[in-house]
């Protein structure tokens, strides 16, 4: 097995994920919508979005934040790293022409009754300093090197 970038056992209570920004696109939020099969129009139809929602310009849906808030994760994990559990509450809407900036912080780490080590995370995506969705995930880590989160099932699983 080839070691894993991040084990549970390096993470600490208060440790500063790496920050990511991302400029969003009309294209970024057109494919994301389009890949989760989400053909309402204010996701793809700025005519739509501002004349009859009274938005400024087409928004990311929410399978499309989803599956940022999963990326920003697993980039952190790496490859090892298994989502349990992702929350999130989205405060305000993201437009194209916009810079999403995801921060996060570790709030807790332990290792459960099978073995697993778990790390759990506040996350928030702002953009200008503004807050757009707040989220709490929990995922798993290895404990060592032999650990991989992935190959667990059964008895040795219990999320």
């Amino acid at each position: 097995m080839t070691s894993p970038a991040l084990l549970q056992g390096q993470v600490a209570v208060g440790d500063q994920l790496p920050e990511l920004a991302y400029p969003v696109t009309a294209t970024t939020i057109v494919l994301g919508a389009l890949a989760a099969r989400d053909w309402r129009p204010m996701h793809h139809d700025k005519d739509f979005a501002v004349n009859r929602n009274g938005t400024r310009d087409i928004f990311i849906n929410t399978p499309n934040l989803a599956s940022w808030f999963e990326r920003y994760i697993t980039d952190w994990t790496g490859p090892f790293g298994r989502l349990r559990k992702v929350t999130f509450r989205m405060l305000g809407s993201i437009f194209p022409g916009d810079t999403m900036v995801f921060r996060g912080t570790v709030t807790d780490t332990g290792v459960d009754d099978t073995g697993v080590g778990w790390v759990a995370l506040d996350i928030a995506v702002s953009v200008d300093g503004d807050p757009k969705t707040t989220c709490t995930a929990t995922v798993a880590l290895p404990v060592d090197a032999d650990d991989n989160p992935w190959s667990r099932s059964g008895d040795r699983w219990q999320p």
